[in-house]
């Protein structure tokens, strides 16, 4: 599937200690965390840059390594073995579209009412048979990730076949709405959030699931790689009690056509 194989993505943690990730440098908080597809750090380290909390580790360290050892998402990542085995949607997309929208915080509720995990909207849950009952709404439904996760899945697989062979389509249809996307006659719509909402998730799928050769790349020795994962923009789980370091690491469902908030 055609997606971007560049993107840099930025980096920083706030004063509750969650991680946020970005396309671009938001302001001046963010820190560069890796260029393109594979972080380098004889390369892509700032010169001069002031250490981020948790600092990016100079050669030879030992990197962070998120997914490993946040309690969020191993609560999780059950569901999304489950529903990207059920659906045929990649794992490491599940992990990467998670972590840009959510941070893996299943309480997580948009400014425009897209829930959990996978933000999802409530409308777009209707559409593939989630509704409310005597018990629960489909609010409530949501921001369990039994029935978020399945959902947004669906939804996501949904994208995939609409735009065959074009996963930063499906991608920008997840943020903007699949509207949005054929009335820019099939392309990335010209919002700016949509497209660094596209850079952000294949960037980080990129380093969840590389290609062969970047894969050989990295195993040139010397060399230090980043592996991602975390929060995006406004969103984030990973408190500094959460991250650990290991050897070698906009924002809703929504079926309208204009970019999410």
């Amino acid at each position: 599937m055609q997606q971007s194989a560049q993107a840099d993505l930025w980096a920083h943690v706030d004063e509750r200690g969650v991680t946020h990730f970005a396309a671009e440098q938001v302001d001046t908080r963010y820190q560069l965390f890796f260029r393109g597809s594979d972080f380098d750090s004889t390369r892509d380290a700032p010169a001069n840059a002031p250490p981020m909390p948790y600092a990016l580790p100079a050669a030879g360290a030992r990197l962070l390594a998120f997914f490993d050892i946040a309690p969020d998402y191993k609560r999780v990542k059950h569901h999304l073995r489950a529903a990207a085995s059920k659906h045929g949607v990649d794992y490491e997309l599940l992990q990467a579209v998670i972590a840009t929208e959510s941070g893996f915080d299943a309480t997580a509720v948009s400014p425009r009412g897209a829930v959990g995990l996978m933000q999802v909207m409530p409308a777009t849950a209707s559409r593939f048979g989630v509704s409310a009952d005597a018990r629960r709404s489909v609010e409530q439904k949501l921001a369990d990730p039994a029935v978020n996760v399945p959902t947004g899945t669906r939804y996501l697989r949904h994208l995939l076949d609409l735009f065959p062979g074009r996963m930063d389509l499906a991608v920008a249809a997840y943020n903007a709405g699949e509207g949005a996307v054929q009335k820019a006659g099939n392309q990335i719509p010209a919002f700016k959030e949509t497209q660094n909402y596209v850079r952000t998730v294949l960037g980080l799928y990129a380093q969840l699931k590389p290609p062969a050769p970047v894969l050989a790349q990295r195993a040139v020795p010397g060399r230090v790689r980043m592996e991602l994962s975390g929060g995006a923009q406004n969103r984030g789980n990973l408190p500094p009690t959460r991250v650990a370091q290991t050897q070698s690491a906009p924002q809703n469902v929504n079926p309208e056509t204009v970019p999410n908030e």
